[in-house]
């Protein structure tokens, strides 16, 4: 499992990079699932907006308990997607449309 975990936090460093660069001043925040068993991942502060992500290694990796509901409850609210190489262009640009609609006049 070690292993496992290894890929997952090298994807999810290597998609903060990228999200930083997709959406320059944004803030994004590693959440603690210690504290709220199941909860995302990432958040992503991006202007008057928020999205949450939770990463996975692969398509086949299990989600945790509460995973699906909180990925659901987000998505409800805002956006909200499970990530992982074979989506990651999918989920970026779903991302991209849904944090730059309707965005404020400089």
């Amino acid at each position: 499992m070690p292993n496992d975990s290894k890929l997952e936090s090298k994807f999810q460093a290597e998609l903060i990079k990228e999200l930083k660069t997709i959406f320059p001043g944004c803030i994004i925040q590693k959440q603690d699932s210690g504290r709220i068993q199941g909860i995302p991942d990432l958040l992503i502060l991006y202007e008057d907006k928020w999205a949450m992500l939770e990463c996975k290694r692969s398509e086949k990796a299990s989600h945790r308990p509460n995973q699906d509901y909180y990925v659901a409850k987000f998505d409800d609210m805002s956006f909200c997607r499970y990530i992982y190489p074979e989506n990651k262009a999918e989920v970026l640009d779903a991302l991209q449309q849904s944090l730059q609609s309707n965005r404020k006049a400089c």
